[in-house]
This record gives structure tokens, sequence and C-alpha cells, in this order.
């Protein structure tokens, strides 16, 4: 389900996975994403380097602090955070601030832990109804979960969704 929301174009596009950890999410939106894309993979802990995978996409692993620092792109065609938004306090900060860097036209893909209980782990938790909230405050209004599953670590569901303004 997922790829039918990120595959909308047969021509190159630019896209961030924001908290990409090993990479293991960006590997496989470049999969999905049309020979000569780039995905900017910026995590706190890794080392960079860069990568073409085997449909010609690029991976660039950046070294960075989504939250904190300025990115260094623009212009992306859409932003992936698998995982990672539960860990950001000032969410709504963090959306207003990732609008300058996304196209009007660009598109959000979030997995998430469907929960509001916070444990070490998930220490921000949001579930998908204030989600949609999060989102339409910044215009994004046309928000749909793609898919769900449960977590192989509790007994709370995972979703993933797209958003589009």
């Amino acid at each position: 389900m997922i790829k039918s929301a990120i595959m909308g174009s047969k021509h190159p596009s630019v896209w961030a996975d924001l908290g990409c950890g090993d990479g293991l999410f960006s590997y496989a939106l470049s999969g999905l994403l049309a020979p000569g894309s780039c995905v900017y993979a910026i995590d706190k802990i890794i080392k960079p380097h860069h990568e073409i995978t085997g449909n010609n996409a690029e991976i660039k692993f950046q070294k960075a602090d989504f939250i904190t620092d300025d990115l260094k792109f623009s212009k992306l065609d859409g932003i992936l955070m698998a995982n990672s938004l539960h860990y950001v306090k000032e969410k709504n900060t963090l959306l207003n601030k990732l609008q300058h860097y996304i196209c009007q036209t660009g598109i959000f893909i979030i997995v998430e832990y469907d929960t509001l209980h916070a444990s070490k782990w998930v220490p921000y938790p949001i579930n998908f109804d204030q989600l949609k909230q999060l989102f339409a405050s910044v215009g994004y209004n046309d928000l749909a979960k793609i898919g769900e599953r449960q977590s192989i670590y509790g007994t709370q569901k995972m979703f993933s969704c797209s958003a589009k303004s």
C-alpha cells in the first residue's frame, strides 16, 4: 500500500528519510522510486556515505539531527518518517520547519505506533487521530491510513499513512 502512495511518477524524485537509523526504510523507499531518484537518509548516529541502489536511485546518508539542525536540501517530493516522529516532543514546531523543505505537492509518509502511552522506546507517542489533527493544523487535510499491523514489541498496533496538502 505504501508503494501506491509513493510511486505516482515515472520521473526521478527527491525524498528525505528523517531518523533513518541503519537505512532499512531508506533502501525500501529507494526501491519504489523511479530510476535517478535520490533519498537523503538523515540520522544523528550514522557514518555519512552514498550508495546507488539496484534501480539506480541514490541514497545520500547524512549525519544530522532533523529536529534541531538546518537540513541541506529543499524542494523535496516527499518526507518519510518511519518510527521517528515519536522522538519529537514539539511535533507542530517540527512540521512547520519541514514546510520549508518540501514542495507544495509533496507527500509525507509516516509509520508510527498507534498509542498514546509513553515508554522509554516511544517517549512522545501519537496515535492516528492525533496525527490527523496535527497535519491538518499545518494544511495537510488529506491524511489517509495506508496500512496497519500488530507490533511485535507489544500489544499496540502500528500504522502507516500518507499526508498531502
